[in-house]
């Protein structure tokens, strides 16, 4: 429950937002998910590149619905983050709040489509076997991909709503640019419409570093994980959380040096070195700030201020939404409900400004 909301500029800052910690909540069973794969024959890459066989794989709830005019009105795309898949949105914490009964995105009524974007989960992606010469996919190819397997396979010729978080946030930007009439309304999340600059980019170096000048690296030709991918780990870990949070989980530094070694250890055993080194480098031509103006449907950004890779100090947000005509902006303030980045996933913090979007969005 937000209990009050104050206006700067065309940005809205949430002043006070319930202690959901402390609370009870009753969450939705999670609904089935239906899980398949759609194999693009050639494709092509902005980087020239091409697979013969580009496998993205799937998931939906619900059942498209076609309106009065032929097409589809109730397809809604969400879209992750770097190193993730759609399987992170299956969740109590996204999936329990949003695609139960009653809920905003009811897959009862919704047609909800999850893809895994080149690189992650179980689409096409370095570790299948072709390493480094895996094609150097950008933003721009995901994109590209999730349009043709809407379009091509699943035939929805429109979306209700276009959403992701974090990389996923940052594909919305270029959906809402490119594609602004074939949606009713976006909705970005922990995401900034600019290129990836700064201290964003910094860390990006350092755990893209971490992998390629490790020795047993080898050019991406390794025989076990190198040690540079836990580190690369780590960094994620560093990243995605907030300070408060870290400092109350880990007061004590044996406990810090535990939960590391541990994150490195898991990274070793079920991630791979390649594919982060592919999804990390994907965003390094992003920049939608040139064509903000060109976005015409109903945008709502939302981002948490103690976002570290998005901090709310930076007021990036808060300056280029005025260059988007129907947009709006909404900064979580840090609470105890607040979890730094991974706050995009935490669907009780926003889901009340999703009902209001596809009220407003309506038809």
């Amino acid at each position: 429950m937000i209990f009050s909301v104050r206006h700067i500029s065309r940005v809205l800052i949430i002043s006070t937002v319930v202690a959901f910690a402390t609370s009870v909540t009753c969450l939705a069973a999670v609904p089935q998910a239906t899980e398949d794969d759609y194999v693009i024959k050639n494709f092509r890459f902005k980087s020239g590149e091409t697979l013969p066989e580009l496998r993205v794989h799937y998931r939906t709830l619900g059942a498209p619905h076609r309106g009065s005019n032929g097409k589809v009105d109730n397809a809604v795309l969400i879209m992750h983050g770097t190193t993730g898949s759609g399987a992170n949105f299956m969740r109590d914490i996204f999936a329990g709040e949003l695609f139960g009964p009653g809920q905003p995105l009811d897959a009862a009524k919704f047609f909800l489509i999850l893809p895994d974007g080149i690189g992650h989960g179980k689409s096409s992606k370095p570790s299948d076997g072709l390493h480094m010469k895996f094609p150097k996919y950008t933003y721009d190819d995901m994109v590209d991909v999730d349009h043709l397997l809407l379009t091509q396979s699943l035939k929805v010729d429109h979306l209700r709503l276009v959403m992701g978080t974090s990389m996923g946030g940052m594909h919305t930007w270029v959906w809402a640019e490119r594609y602004p009439d074939f949606m009713d309304a976006a909705m970005p999340l922990a995401s900034l419409p600019v290129q990836i600059a700064g201290r964003n980019r910094m860390w990006r170096d350092l755990a893209m570093n971490a992998i390629t000048h490790d020795q047993g690296w080898n050019g991406g030709e390794y025989k076990q994980q190198p040690k540079g991918l836990g580190i690369t780990a780590g960094i994620l870990q560093l990243m995605g959380g907030n300070p408060v949070i870290a400092q109350r989980r880990f007061p004590a530094r044996e406990q810090v040096d535990a939960f590391i070694a541990k994150t490195e250890e898991d990274a070793l055993q079920h991630d791979d070195a390649n594919d982060f080194l592919y999804a990390l480098d994907a965003s390094r031509d992003y920049d939608p700030s040139p064509d903000l103006e060109k976005i015409t449907v109903p945008l709502l950004a939302i981002n948490t201020y103690d976002d570290l890779i998005n901090p709310g100090e930076l007021g990036i947000l808060e300056r280029e939404i005025k260059r988007v005509k129907r947009g709006r902006a909404i900064v979580i303030p840090l609470s105890d409900a607040t979890v730094g980045h991974g706050s995009h996933t935490k669907a009780l913090l926003w889901k009340s400004e999703l009902e209001k979007l596809l009220a407003e969005t309506a038809k």
